[in-house]
């Protein structure tokens, strides 16, 4: 199983990808720069991440502390997520995304 992530650079990775674990602590420990300030507490928003279209419908939807957390962070879009509230799984295996400023 896998993620794909764009970096800030532009270059995309892939990631191998285990089940039950957040898409925060895949590209962290995947040596990906990501802040993660809070370490996944859902504190702040340095994990902030941009879903591709394709996979946004397939992801639960973002609790009331994610989108309070969303609030104050850059360049929030339509399809921004914080990546430590995202938990993988097995019908997540190629999810794509893209690091948002703010996050590196």
């Amino acid at each position: 199983m896998k993620i794909i992530v764009t970096d800030m650079d532009g270059k995309s990775h892939e990631l191998p990808a285990e089940e039950d674990w957040s898409v925060m602590e895949i590209i962290r420990d995947h040596g990906i720069p990501i802040l993660a300030q809070c370490g996944g507490s859902c504190a702040c928003a340095t994990c902030h991440v941009y879903v591709d279209a394709a996979w946004q419908d397939k992801l639960p939807e973002a609790n009331e502390e994610e989108i309070g957390m969303l609030d104050g962070a850059f360049d929030v879009q339509k399809n921004s997520r914080l990546a430590c509230q995202i938990v993988f799984n097995s019908s997540l295996d190629g999810l794509t995304l893209t690091l948002a400023p703010g996050s590196v």
